[in-house]
């Protein structure tokens, strides 16, 4: 039996994104996510207005006067979510850690496509893949995915992105929306030609700067599958917080180290070093070809949300 705090938990996020889904994102998601191809429905009697090169010329002859095809989408799709339940995503400076914000988007997500009649799966993973569960559809296989999101406890700290991925390109043979829920730290992701000994900057070195891997892995999923990245940080990630002299542990390696926060340089430093390996994650995404999306756990998500619909939207009507 599930716990009451635990039911109380998936229902307040439940609440809190039913109204989202409802009135913006589930008609965004069914315009974003197209199904596979257009399915023969019926022949109609011609309407003004309808295309001219949906007339059916043999019933139209017969009947002599127009007659149009009618065709629906195929729509049935496949959601799958990998979520990075590495030691890292337990951190939050605010109200919400980055898994609890996590849980959060992928809530939005799955209650999107149900509504659109899709399947939602997941994948958890860490530097193993920790627990897949099989597309379904209905509300309680989401309410189901957004309680294990939240309070499945892993075996492993780390994170390995690309065994996620491969188990993906295993467990789902057919083209799917694949959505990275991750803070991608910890996997230091470049492009071939970067490659090499990972450089040690000076200052601090938590939280570890985006490693080596996964770049062939990210673009050959995408190759497969619609792959979208959804980045989660947090402020103090970014820049840290003039708190003078702390120990700081990292939530996936163990490493410690002592900081002196109260030094401008320092942070300046920091700062500067996030920044970049920042900007070097979403080169890597342009060059495999991959829409991301960056969150934060002190903002809020849903302008985010609407911006990459939108974008999306408008790509696919010009592209």
């Amino acid at each position: 039996m599930i716990p009451r705090e635990i039911l109380k938990k998936i229902r307040q996020i439940e609440l809190r994104t039913k109204r989202l889904v409802s009135e913006t994102l589930a008609g965004q998601y069914h315009s974003v996510f197209k199904g596979q191809g257009m399915n023969f429905e019926e022949v109609r009697e011609y309407q003004p207005g309808d295309e001219v090169r949906a007339i059916d010329w043999n019933v139209t002859a017969r009947m002599n006067h127009p007659f149009v095809k009618k065709f629906v989408e195929e729509r049935e799709l496949t959601l799958m979510l990998l979520v990075d339940l590495s030691g890292s995503g337990l951190f939050g400076s605010g109200e919400q850690s980055k898994r609890e914000l996590a849980a959060e988007i992928a809530s939005v997500l799955a209650f999107s496509a149900i509504r659109n009649n899709d399947k939602v799966g997941l994948i958890l993973f860490t530097e193993e893949v920790e627990k897949f569960i099989p597309p379904r559809k209905g509300r309680r296989h989401v309410l189901r995915v957004i309680r294990e999101i939240l309070f499945f406890e892993p075996k492993k700290r780390g994170t390995n992105l690309n065994l996620a991925l491969e188990f993906l390109t295993r467990v789902t043979p057919h083209k799917a929306i694949a959505v990275v829920v991750s803070d991608f730290l910890g996997q230091n992701i470049t492009r071939p030609h970067d490659a090499g000994a990972p450089r040690r900057q000076s200052g601090f070195v938590l939280p570890q700067s985006l490693a080596q891997a996964s770049y062939t892995a990210l673009r050959q999923a995408n190759r497969r599958h619609d792959l979208v990245a959804i980045q989660i940080t947090d402020r103090y990630e970014m820049e840290l917080p003039p708190l003078g002299r702390l120990v700081l542990k990292d939530a996936e390696t163990g490493e410690v180290v002592e900081v002196n926060t109260g030094d401008p340089r320092k942070r300046q430093a920091f700062a500067e070093r996030q920044a970049k390996t920042q900007a070097e994650l979403l080169r890597v995404f342009r060059a495999a070809n991959i829409d991301s999306i960056q969150l934060r756990t002190d903002q809020s998500y849903a302008s985010a949300l609407g911006r990459f619909f939108e974008t999306r939207e408008k790509r696919r009507l010009h592209g």
